[in-house]
């Protein structure tokens, strides 16, 4: 299966039009079975694939580092070649009270970690995972570029940071020259859409590319849950350490009763929830590649078809109305 390839921002660098995420393997997903979904993807023609060292979702310090050793493993077999590899570093992944955040210290020791367990001399893009207030953000972009300089990533994106704060930072990169990120990877579904407001408009002023997670809603946009079932066994709503932060982001009648009325309109055109919802992220004209999820490799079918799916215009438009609502946050509690 061929799967349609784009610019990676203003950079020079092509990917696959869907990335794939790997935090469930290594906890939810085994090892054979995380191989199982990482061939799919392949032959689906999925060739950009995301980690971080943290992984994999819901474990501890003992289990981080395991989603990037599995996902090394393969890439041995499969060729590294052929893959664009990103990783993230930021949470805590050692007992050492420097073992996490976005100092020097710790990013140059994180990215050399992260190249062993990948089996690698570079990944193509290193992003921070999160915001790290406690450490400048000079520091931060100039371990940045101290990495890109060495050849151990080629770019440097961020994840979970607020506008304003990548505005910033791409102000002190040109007034120092130094490395500049390309990409950004936020949280971005149909339930919820507050990057639309600032963080959209300006990844399209600054050519950043747009990698979203959670294009699904953990799941929720499968269509497959039932609120008076409660949270399944072995699902992003009960794993490890994760299940309570994603009961909190979607498991609540809002979400729900969204929910229900977008499979009404999958119904009706004929389509299934997921297929529809990783079609409407990616309809989206700064989204670059939509990452996708999966604890079992025909999961991914749904999501890989969203390629090939033509939204069409008033179907977008309905989908944008009906979910209007989450792009102005959380209702109060």
């Amino acid at each position: 299966m061929s799967l349609a390839t784009t610019r990676f921002g203003r950079t020079g660098l092509t990917v696959s039009r869907l990335a794939l995420g790997t935090m469930t393997f290594g906890l939810q997903t085994d090892e054979a079975t995380a191989r199982t979904i990482l061939d799919a993807a392949a032959e689906g023609g999925v060739n950009f694939l995301d980690t971080a060292d943290v992984y994999p979702l819901g474990g501890s310090v003992e289990t981080a580092g395991a989603t990037e050793a599995i996902l090394g493993r393969w890439l041995r077999d499969r060729g590294r070649s052929r893959f664009i590899v990103a990783t993230k570093a930021a949470a805590k992944v050692g007992p050492a009270s420097w073992d996490q955040g976005n100092s020097r210290k710790h990013l140059l020791d994180a990215i050399d970690a992260s190249l062993g367990r990948l089996q690698t001399d570079h990944v193509d893009l290193y992003q921070l995972h999160f915001d790290d207030r406690q450490t400048p953000l000079d520091e931060t972009l100039e371990a940045l570029d101290t990495i890109v300089r060495s050849g151990r990533a080629r770019y440097v994106g961020v994840s979970n940071f607020m506008a304003w704060r990548i505005a910033r930072a791409i102000g002190r990169s040109e007034l120092n020259r130094l490395v500049r990120f390309v990409s950004v990877q936020p949280r971005y579904s149909l339930l919820f859409r507050e990057i639309e407001r600032e963080l959209l408009p300006l990844a399209a002023e600054e050519g950043l590319a747009v990698i979203p997670y959670n294009p699904l809603a953990g799941g929720l946009l499968s269509g497959k849950y039932r609120p008076a079932a409660g949270p399944q066994e072995n699902t992003r709503f009960t794993l490890g350490s994760a299940g309570a932060m994603y009961q909190d982001r979607y498991w609540n009648e809002r979400c729900f009763a969204a929910v229900q009325r977008l499979q009404d309109i999958a119904a009706e055109a004929g389509v299934g929830l997921a297929t529809l919802a990783v079609a409407w992220t990616m309809a989206k004209p700064q989204i670059t590649a939509p990452l996708l999820g999966a604890s079992r490799p025909e999961q991914l079918a749904a999501t890989l078809a969203a390629a090939d799916y033509v939204l069409d215009p008033a179907l977008e438009k309905r989908l944008d109305e009906e979910t209007a609502e989450f792009r102005k946050g959380d209702a109060p509690r």
